[in-house]
């Protein structure tokens, strides 16, 4: 009789360890799943867009639209570009302020490649991000976080 209620308790303690490890297995991946999340809201994509590219004299003149319709706002936003020729070759540099971006906004934003016809670019190059100023954003992470596409028949990377 004895050893009957020994294996029972033996079997009630067994269950009450794996119920017990169970519940810290499901907690873990819950706080896990939140931290996720967590990261995931404050990496929210900010995607610039070439949008439209036009002659404006001598330069190309460049529509971007800035998608910022998931993050928070930033007083700045400068960006340094490249403009590559159809050969490949890096003709013109510009840094452009983009700034600022309001939270949960898309914007649009105009501004020229001095000195070289839009029929010369074959490609637009996303090479930095100079400044990054608002929220809790640093340059590096909103650099991480830009996302480009295009619109205008030209190649915009990063």
């Amino acid at each position: 009789m004895l050893a009957l209620r020994v294996h029972l308790y033996r079997r009630r303690i067994g269950r009450l360890a794996l119920d017990t490890a169970a519940c810290v297995a499901i907690s873990a991946l819950l706080i896990a799943s939140a931290l996720a999340q967590d990261g995931a809201e404050k990496a929210a994509p900010l995607k610039l867009q070439l949008n439209k590219v036009e002659t404006a004299g001598e330069a190309c003149r460049i529509t971007m639209v800035i998608d910022n319709t998931k993050g928070a706002g930033l007083k700045s936003y400068k960006v340094d570009l490249f403009a590559f020729d159809t050969d490949g070759v890096a003709q013109k540099r510009v840094a452009v302020e983009l700034g600022p971006l309001p939270p949960r906004k898309t914007v649009v934003k105009i501004f020229d490649f001095p000195g070289i016809a839009c029929n010369k670019v074959g490609r637009v190059l996303l090479n930095d991000v100079l400044s990054c100023d608002g929220g809790d954003a640093a340059r590096e992470a909103c650099l991480e976080r830009t996302e480009t596409e295009t619109k205008a028949g030209l190649p915009f990377d990063r």
